[in-house]
């Protein structure tokens, strides 16, 4: 069991080939909200070691990609590697997350917001909304208490 300790946030990463969709906890880790969306090139290390630091990240949580049955398929060996390069650049814990769906719930969540077509296009904002659909789904399990 991972103990996460108070104030620390949990950061959540839905991956890409192209872009990195991140969104990150409040301390109180109820509630998820987008960050930003990074280029998955290899500056990306970089840039997650500053938000773990900046944050005060306690754990991180990538999306596993999954079909209907629950099951890996292709997409989910590229997400197993990244998530082993990860473990060999950071020391805190990661888990993976389901995530079927999310990029579906955050394309409807970006139409309920009334965000005007040509916004709605940059497939930047679907990442990082991705992740936070991602990120909450993990909290609302209260995930992190059993990991």
């Amino acid at each position: 069991m991972i103990q996460l300790a108070d104030g620390q946030r949990v950061l959540a990463i839905d991956y890409g080939t192209v872009r990195i969709g991140i969104a990150i906890s409040d301390p109180l880790r109820l509630i998820a909200r987008a960050l930003e969306t990074c280029p998955n090139n290899r500056n990306f290390i970089i840039q997650l070691h500053s938000f773990v630091h900046e944050y005060d990240i306690g754990m991180i949580v990538v999306g596993m990609p999954l079909n209907l049955k629950g099951k890996e398929e292709r997409k989910a060996q590229e997400v197993r590697v990244f998530i082993d390069r990860l473990q060999k650049e950071l020391t805190i814990p990661i888990k993976t997350w389901d995530e079927r769906f999310t990029s579906t719930i955050a394309k409807d969540a970006i139409l309920e917001m009334g965000i005007k077509k040509k916004k709605r296009r940059e497939k930047s904002r679907v990442d990082q909304i991705a992740a936070a659909v991602l990120l909450q789904s993990f909290l609302d399990a209260r995930a992190y208490e059993n990991a």
